[in-house]
């Protein structure tokens, strides 16, 4: 995350509001890591589609890119790529997908998705929300949104965990790495 942001006041800097969870897959790390790389485009993401396409909606409202950027490739992300209103701003191949949000906040928010093997069969996926809010506005989002995050998050984690195991499930003829 970045610094104290000029113009705030000492009481609203330095927080950073953190929503975390994670899912066991009975698939390979690889697979995960597939299905993670598939958000955002004509994919979606994954659970609570008519929420992201009011966010869209209400970005571009705002000025900001909405979720009309879409993606360059239905597959692969590389570092710097516009995933809708999120950037790419971190990947190792297997392991691990950050991403910034592009859409007009009142903080910062970040979103990581970050995959642990501790068997060659599963994996555990952890995904991470970071926001730091900028001023009162930036406070009353986070809690106005985190009712939210219970559907967004949760079915977002369902839906790339039943990705990965299909993934995981597809012929070996199919199955191209990225």
């Amino acid at each position: 995350m970045a610094g104290p942001i000029p113009g705030d006041p000492d009481w609203a800097g330095g927080t950073v509001f953190r929503d975390e969870r994670t899912v066991e897959i009975e698939a390979p790390a690889w697979a995960a890591f597939r299905a993670v790389c598939r958000v955002g485009g004509g994919h979606g993401w994954y659970a609570a589609k008519w929420l992201w396409v009011l966010r869209g909606w209400l970005d571009q409202l705002a000025g900001g890119p909405g979720l009309r950027r879409g993606r360059r490739d239905p597959e692969k992300v590389m570092f710097g790529e516009a995933l809708d209103f999120w950037r790419v701003t971190g990947i190792e191949q297997d392991r691990r997908l950050s991403l910034r949000a592009e859409m007009k906040l009142p903080g910062e928010a970040l979103l990581e998705f970050a995959i642990e093997s501790p068997r060659a069969d599963r994996c555990v996926l952890r995904q991470t929300a970071l926001f730091k809010p900028r001023g009162l506005l930036g406070l009353l989002y986070w809690y106005a949104i985190l009712p939210l995050h219970h559907f967004v998050f949760s079915g977002m984690l369902r839906g790339i965990r039943r990705e990965s195991l299909q993934i995981a499930c597809a012929r070996p003829a199919d199955v191209v790495h990225l």
